[in-house]
């Protein structure tokens, strides 16, 4: 097997000497499509911020391409949970999805038509062509989601990271993400955060439970039968048919 992309190996971390993650390791292969589960507070968004270099385990090793994060920052697409920023500033959708590109040209040069053309295919990827001239003040919360997805398109990541990527978004569209997801995996690898279970899908392969420890990691098939004794919380599971909407949901006490 092919080296992985991404390694994190016995991996500690804490918040003001509060422990969040404890001895994690998990690992990520090209092409993956790994979901992190477990309830709040469990260590799952930290998991994404060290892979992206924003924070620094205080032991363990990480690696991401062979190399720090930081180093391979330029190779990842992420979407945090939480974006903070103003929604009235008077920027551009097409604007914000073109930020995107930063990563490739750096700041102070300007967008090549290239930039312009990638920004434009992934604004169509989600469905806001149309409104690419408009202000992101304009937008419903799950427009505004859906543009934050393709700004982190734009950079064309081989690693693409995302950290409940359906909150605001109808159910519509998420099937439509969720599908969109399934075509990008024949390509890059991706790892998605979620709360519950509500996006393990027919998309998704692998799963890894994570509450502080690691709890499982692996086929998502031998996860599911696995995960009402590894945690103490209702455990939702939603599949979808690739083609129709989400149809079949049951609880797991």
């Amino acid at each position: 097997m092919a080296e992985p992309i991404v390694e994190l190996q016995h991996v500690y971390f804490s918040y003001d000497r509060v422990p969040v993650l404890e001895d994690v390791s998990i690992t990520v292969h090209d092409r993956d499509f790994l979901s992190i589960i477990g309830p709040n507070g469990g260590g799952k968004t930290t998991i994404l911020k060290i892979l992206c270099g924003l924070l620094t385990p205080q032991q363990g090793m990480v690696r991401v391409f062979q190399t720090t994060p930081a180093r391979a920052r330029h190779r990842i697409g992420y979407l945090p949970q939480h974006l903070v920023f103003d929604h009235d500033f008077p920027i551009r959708i097409i604007d914000v999805v073109l930020m995107g590109r930063l990563g490739r040209t750096g700041l102070g040069h300007s967008y090549t038509s290239a930039d312009h053309g990638i920004a434009e295919r992934v604004l169509a990827l989600v469905g806001l062509s149309d409104l690419k001239h408009r202000t992101i003040a304009d937008l419903s919360g799950g427009q505004r989601q859906r543009v934050l997805i393709a700004r982190a398109l734009a950079t064309e990541p081989q690693l693409l990271l995302l950290d409940e990527p359906v909150s605001s978004i109808d159910t519509q569209w998420q099937n439509t993400l969720y599908q969109l997801l399934n075509e990008l995996n024949t390509r890059i690898a991706i790892v998605l955060v979620t709360h519950d279970i509500s996006v393990v899908s027919t998309y998704i392969d692998k799963i890894a439970c994570v509450n502080k420890k690691l709890f499982f990691h692996g086929s998502k098939k031998e996860g599911i039968q696995k995960l009402a004794e590894l945690y103490e919380c209702p455990v939702q599971i939603l599949t979808h048919s690739p083609t129709t909407p989400a149809h079949d949901e049951h609880t797991h006490d």
